[in-house]
């Protein structure tokens, strides 16, 4: 096979308000925007996210039907707590096999896991 995946470069999501978008991915989430992002003819930015981009593209945001983004933590619990003590709604952590998860909402109704690996 030719196609040999060596991971994702970014994920594009659509947002309402680039600036809105923005404050919440870097405020809440802890993302860093970049500055390299060329003029496209639509408004629209890049955030570093650890070692992967998010790109944000202001255009209709689709409804939400299961579609989503994982980040991932190092302990979701105390991330929850952080985000409650600033008054961010976060849904309560779940257990998977191998991992602890929640999901939080971006202002557009973009859904956003925060993934935490559990030791074997």
């Amino acid at each position: 096979m030719e196609v040999e995946p060596r991971g994702l470069h970014h994920v594009a999501i659509n947002v309402a308000d680039v600036d809105q978008a923005v404050a919440f991915y870097t405020d809440v989430l802890g993302f860093t925007l970049r500055t390299d992002r060329p003029d496209f003819g639509v408004d629209g930015a890049w955030l570093d996210a650890g070692g992967q981009q998010v790109h944000l593209l202001v255009a209709p945001v689709p409804p939400a039907l299961g579609q989503h983004m994982a980040v991932l933590v190092d302990d979701v619990d105390a991330v929850v707590a952080e985000l409650r003590d600033r008054g961010i709604e976060v849904r309560d952590p779940g257990e998977l096999p191998a991992s602890r998860q929640t999901i939080i909402d971006d202002p557009f109704g973009n859904r956003v896991e925060l993934h935490q690996r559990l030791q074997p």
